[in-house]
């Protein structure tokens, strides 16, 4: 027994140490004994003596044949193959149904063996009996090991926050483990207060800051799987408050699926910042969608593979998974695979390794595939890689989406979805400069007729991407601190991946050509303040002179090309659409001339190594462009470093 802390030389420790097969031994006995004394209650209890000898002395082979019979009866239910500490309701019904079989036999017994005198009640008040004594002995151990778990057992503390079905679930599995001792229940409803559900107390939320004091508490467990992340936002907002770790049960959909209740897990960043999608229009997903050929260009990618995997589930004729990293493209494709498997769904999916880049293969991929839809998620993304490695990001976000786009022109595509970004908007860094550059792009060919219907849609930062600053923050709290923000001021917008990728796929839906969709992604965040609550919920303080031993917050300054606030407008004019979630931005464009000189411009500071006019051609292309840093595109450094009459801004 994990944490036991009874002294070695305590019976209580000599208990809980005993074998599996001490302990069924244990339980035969006690059988042995409680048997014939049931029988014994039954003839004391009809006739109202403690030894009536007249009776008993004629059925003394019933004494000696119920135990051996009962004994059988038991180990054929079962009952000693239960462990008593998790008895519960079948094992009651084991014993219930037991002690009617022998009740049954005693009868018979008496009447074959033609036991006189015999009062008939005696079967009955025998069975009442026996089952005091067989099932009471057992809930006696149970209580008994309950007990030591409470009193000699090494656990910490905690509350659960929800005393409905769930919540008393996860109790009875904590009473039974080894880490965790529930002390009571914390629940919204006032009908609930100063009540016990079982054997819990039922607290208020208001008697949190005391019972904490008084109890010890270390941690809070959430068992509220079917609330919205509404609510489950604002029940977090008021225990961040508290220096107590905060976890949760899996949603009520994993829990369905088999997932157990006292399967705990971290509070996520959806958790705190949640808020209730709204349902998707099936209509609007189905029409991109369904009987349809979907590729999706950066398919391993985290948005990429979330688009695959609502692709999978809306009826499409094959997908094709469009992916330059071998290894990103192997996982989604195994876990597209299974996922269909599960489902029972049966649909062509085509892993193809290739750059957006490649001319050729693109054209041939989508010619042999009969391309209809194309989710283009191919992209750089991290602002501070692209900004020093400036031509690759060019290269990869701009000229890698007009090569897939002038493809699917070719192909006859009928729809083409870029995922763009709220760093397009003004932006400060090569990376959204370079996205502008692309929406620019399916701009312009949007403009010059085409069957192929272009759109894009921007969103801010989802949650659980890779370089997500949330694992980040709790790997530095589990370590201790200090946790690294770059400015105190820094915010940013935040939307779960499965949300954003339903609205790209409706967004893209309702493009008539050259759309630029952008999604309401609520109110922006400020990191410092995620940071806060984070310690808070993982049970610790921030370090401040109250408390010299608490995680302390860092500020390493802002990084390359980064901006303290994110938008998601260029301008003012924008409007609704049929979907709350999506907007339409109305925004201008190049003239075709122009952009092609914008491009070739691009391609000839590529071949000169020019990454400080590379960027000058961008700032002159993209309206709002304005660096926030020097030019740190590392061969540039290296020409400077060579020739340190170069400037490099």
């Amino acid at each position: 027994m994990n944490g036991f802390s009874a002294p070695v030389k305590s019976p209580h420790y000599r208990i809980m140490a005993l074998g599996r097969n001490s302990k069924k031994t244990i339980m035969v006995l006690a059988d042995l004994i409680a048997l014939p004394l049931a029988l014994w209650s039954g003839f004391a209890l009809r006739l109202a003596e403690w030894w009536p000898a007249e009776f008993i002395q004629p059925a003394w082979p019933l004494f000696i044949m119920l135990p051996i019979v009962g004994l059988l009866v038991f180990m054929r239910l079962g009952l000693y193959r239960a462990v008593v500490r998790f008895m519960g309701a079948q094992a009651i019904f084991s014993v219930i149904k037991g002690v009617v079989i022998l009740a049954a036999f005693l009868w018979v017994a008496a009447i074959v063996l033609n036991v006189q005198p015999f009062p008939r009640s005696v079967p009955v008040n025998f069975a009442l009996a026996a089952l005091v004594y067989v099932g009471g002995s057992r809930f006696l151990v149970r209580s008994y090991y309950h007990w030591l778990l409470r009193y000699y057992v090494e656990k910490d503390p905690v509350l659960i926050y929800g005393a409905g079905g769930s919540g008393v679930q996860l109790a009875a599995a904590l009473v039974n483990g080894a880490e965790y001792m529930p002390v009571g229940f914390i629940d919204d409803d006032q009908g609930l207060h100063r009540s016990t559900v079982n054997g819990l107390p039922v607290y208020s939320p208001e008697q949190l800051s005391v019972l904490i004091g008084d109890q010890g508490i270390t941690h809070v467990l959430l068992a509220l799987p079917s609330a919205s992340l509404s609510q489950k936002s604002v029940i977090l907002e008021s225990l961040s408050a508290f220096p107590v770790y905060v976890k949760t049960v899996p949603p009520m959909s994993e829990i369905v699926s088999g997932e157990s209740v006292d399967s705990l897990r971290d509070v996520e960043l959806e958790d705190l910042l949640g808020r209730d999608p709204v349902p998707a229009d099936v209509e609007l997903v189905s029409r991109s969608i369904s009987n349809k050929a979907v590729l999706i260009s950066g398919a391993g990618g985290s948005i990429g593979a979330e688009i695959s995997r609502q692709v999978l589930v809306n009826d499409p004729k094959s997908i094709i998974l469009y992916e330059m990293c071998e290894f990103a493209l192997y996982s989604i494709e195994h876990e597209l695979r299974e996922l269909a498997g599960s489902l029972g769904i049966s649909i062509d999916v085509y892993p193809v390794l290739g750059s957006v880049l490649d001319i050729e293969r693109i054209d041939r991929v989508l010619r042999k595939f009969k391309i209809d839809t194309i989710y283009h998620a191919a992209a750089y993304k991290h602002v501070p890689m692209v900004e020093h490695n400036i031509f690759e990001g060019i290269r990869n976000n701009a000229i890698g989406t007009k090569i897939i786009a002038e493809a699917a022109v070719k192909a006859s595509v009928e729809r083409f979805v870029l995922i763009s970004t709220d760093k397009a908007v003004r932006p400060t860094n090569v990376m959204g400069a370079t996205k502008r550059l692309a929406e620019l792009i399916l701009q312009d060919l949007a403009q010059r007729g085409h069957s192929t219907v272009f759109s894009m849609v921007r969103f801010g930062n989802v949650l659980g991407s890779s370089g997500s600053v949330v694992p980040l923050f709790r790997n530095q709290i589990g370590a201790g601190g200090p946790i690294t923000v770059t400015h105190p001021e820094i915010t940013r917008f935040f939307m779960t991946i499965p949300e954003a990728a339903t609205l790209v796929i409706q967004a893209g839906s309702m493009a008539k050509g050259g759309d630029v969709f952008v999604l309401d992604m609520g109110e922006p965040v400020k990191i410092t303040s995620l940071a806060k609550r984070m310690i808070h919920l993982m049970g610790r303080q921030v370090k401040d002179k109250e408390n010299p031993n608490g995680v302390s917050i860092e500020y390493s300054g802002l990084r390359p090309g980064e901006k303290l606030y994110e938008e998601l407008l260029i301008g003012d004019d924008v409007i609704g659409t049929d979907h709350s979630k999506i907007m339409m931005a109305r925004e201008e464009v190049l003239k075709h001339e122009i952009l092609l000189d914008v491009i070739l411009k691009l391609e000839e500071a590529e071949v000169s190594g020019d990454a400080v006019a590379a960027r000058a051609i961008l700032e002159s292309a993209v309206r709002g462009y304005k660096p926030s840093s020097p030019v740190v595109d590392w061969l540039a450094v290296r020409a400077a470093d060579e020739d340190i009459s170069a400037p490099l801004h």
